[in-house]
């Protein structure tokens, strides 16, 4: 083997978690090969780099291997290299904490912090 599709090589390596997914990312301009912005059906060899932005990160990679088969988290990691990964963790602004945005794991308001937001509205 000495192509794949994009999309289906982006699937096999678990970036997105279907097909169809990968496709959309492609046609929305999340995904680039080599600097351009590539068609979900280009074909992707062995050395290409690609950019993938996320909802949670920004990660540049080199394709090692190729692969048209979605395999356990193990054999996808073998199929290309991390050049370069940025985490998207944005702290609330303050006007959010103003309309009740509350972070993620706190739990449920109390009694006394819902008071607290009913009196902002």
């Amino acid at each position: 083997m000495d192509a794949v599709r994009l999309d289906k090589w982006l699937w096999a390596a678990r970036f997105f978690k279907t097909r169809g997914v990968a496709t959309e990312a492609i046609k929305g301009g999340k995904v680039s090969l080599n600097g351009q912005k590539p068609k979900p059906s280009k074909t992707v060899k062995v050395g290409d780099v690609l950019e993938v932005t996320q909802a949670h990160r920004k990660v540049s990679i080199t394709v090692l291997a190729l692969s048209d088969r979605r395999g356990n988290a193990e054999t996808a990691e073998q199929l290309y290299r991390l050049d370069e990964e940025q985490l998207n963790q944005r702290k609330p602004s303050p006007e959010m904490a103003l309309a009740g945005y509350r972070e993620k794991g706190k739990g449920r308001p109390t009694k006394r912090e819902r008071r607290q937001l009913e009196r902002y509205f």
